[in-house]
């Protein structure tokens, strides 16, 4: 078994008896016993009762049943999902002894889809940063190069999917955590429309929670676009809450042909410059596809500025997560920004605004999210999708220090706030719509660069059609070097 096929390839030779269940877990065990040291994306295993899915898979198919559209397929769950009789920590020491009682909606669809769940990956401590590195499990290294981060959240999943651990995993996003550490391990990603995945069984929020936090998604990760299409496909649809009154439908791609997308891309801004190794690679993305016959518009743009929409994003991203911060440190934030001045625009300061915004304010910011939505519709009767950085920077050394808002990033020599690596996810994230993240090359030093792929609301398989018709100029998923199969 090729430990870089498709979720699609491998579940189909399943299905047609070339390879059993049994035998496809058997290998992908073997090549995280060998893999996964070096990189420490896996983090928790479920060998044993693994081993008693996968022959029930086969024994199911031997009887002529139904299977499902994953049938026998070994897979991964982020550890920030909820997963029955498999620990979830997230990265918190107190949930490291945590073993749910059942599923997370989504992690159950998976299941309920013939997925054999095996392993849980490595996360950020309670998935809030965009690197992945924890007190329970470690850190997990770059696949391309150790010595940087994969990304985060979802950073193990990623790393996990770049080495040929796992076929298909589950990411979450509210900060670009599927789409960073997607682009920075070269891998695909979708951040799906507010709303169309359940978040419930999510950590954050505690154990238990029942609600939905705004602008966070679920959504699958995957080293090709149609694997996305075949995750999303099984894991969207209402809660239990909404499931006796409505269903979901999300319509066809606007097109499925490369020359048949109206595109706009939207490649650097002077309020977040981007990397010239990134901007660099872009721009050849963008002369690659009109090479192919596409006309790309590199001056259209939404009626928003990227600094409106990061002034939006950041507060209710603030709101989103600031409910959930231990009383002593929401007061310890509360103090600091009475005691600032007005004008300080310091990160520290303003993380601790965000992050202690008032309801009022906060009232404020979803009107102006509105108006920014509806700038995106407008703009989607002009373009089927629009092309943006992930983020401004490759993926950057690991860099643990505290507090996280005092870090910098590198770009073009220049030093700049570690806030920086939010603002090119902000737009969609801010407006609630899907945003797909597919490779597009390397840097001159081999590190890979993603391209974020935005479409309209509840239009997902539009971003993920385009995703996939772009591996034709671009190339799609390409192994490391240090893990390829020769």
């Amino acid at each position: 078994m090729d430990p870089f096929s498709t979720a699609t390839s491998l579940t189909g030779a399943i299905r047609a008896g070339e390879l059993s269940a049994v035998e496809a877990l058997d290998e992908t065990l073997a090549r995280v016993a060998q893999v996964n040291p070096q990189i420490n994306a896996i983090v928790a295993l479920d060998e044993e009762r693994a081993r008693a899915a996968a022959a029930d898979a086969d024994a199911a198919l031997a009887r002529g049943g139904p299977v499902g559209p994953l049938h026998g397929l070994p897979m991964t769950i982020k550890d920030s999902w909820e997963t029955e009789g498999l620990v979830t920590a997230c990265g918190v020491p107190d949930l490291a002894r945590h073993v749910p009682a059942a599923d997370a909606p989504a992690v159950a669809r998976l299941r309920g889809a013939g997925a054999v769940i095996f392993g849980k990956t490595n996360t950020p401590m309670l998935a809030m940063d965009v690197q992945s590195y924890n007190d329970v499990y470690g850190t997990t290294n770059n696949p391309w190069n150790p010595e940087r981060t994969p990304g985060g959240s979802s950073g193990g999943a990623c790393a996990a999917l770049a080495t040929g651990l796992t076929a298909l995993e589950l990411g979450s996003d509210i900060g670009g955590s599927i789409r960073t550490p997607a682009s920075w391990c070269g891998v695909y990603g979708h951040k799906s429309s507010y709303g169309v995945v359940p978040q419930r069984g999510h950590i954050p929020g505690p154990p238990g929670a029942l609600g939905e936090p705004d602008l966070g998604v679920a959504g699958p990760l995957a080293r090709c676009a149609e694997d996305l299409d075949l995750g999303l496909g099984i894991v969207a649809g209402p809660d239990r809450w909404d499931e006796g009154a409505w269903t979901l439908a999300l319509p066809a791609p606007r097109a499925t042909a490369l020359r048949g997308f109206r595109v706009a891309a939207w490649l650097d801004d002077a309020s977040c410059r981007v990397d010239d190794a990134v901007r660099e690679r872009h721009e050849a993305l963008v002369e690659a596809l009109r090479g192919a016959g596409v006309e790309v518009d590199t001056e259209a743009r939404p009626a928003l500025s990227l600094d409106d929409a990061v002034s939006v994003y950041l507060p209710l991203l603030g709101a989103a997560i600031g409910a959930g911060l231990p009383p002593e440190v929401y007061d310890r934030l509360v103090a600091l920004v009475a005691a600032s001045d007005p004008q300080d625009d310091s990160p520290m300061t303003r993380y601790a605004r965000v992050l202690t915004i008032s309801a009022r304010d906060r009232v404020f910011m979803d009107e102006w999210r509105q108006q920014q939505r509806a700038a995106w519709s407008d703009f989607f009767t002009r373009f089927d999708v629009l092309l943006t950085p992930v983020t401004p920077v490759p993926a950057i050394p690991h860099d643990h220090s505290a507090p996280m808002p005092l870090r910098t990033v590198t770009i073009n020599g220049e030093e700049r706030s570690y806030l920086d690596l939010f603002s090119w996810i902000a737009p969609a994230t801010a407006a609630l719509l899907p945003a797909a993240s597919a490779p597009a090359g390397s840097t001159p030093d081999g590190l890979p660069v993603g391209v974020q792929i935005v479409g309209p609301h509840l239009e997902d398989r539009t971003p993920i059609a385009f995703a996939r018709a772009l591996a034709e100029v671009a190339g799609g998923f390409t192994a490391p070097p240090a893990y390829a199969v020769a």
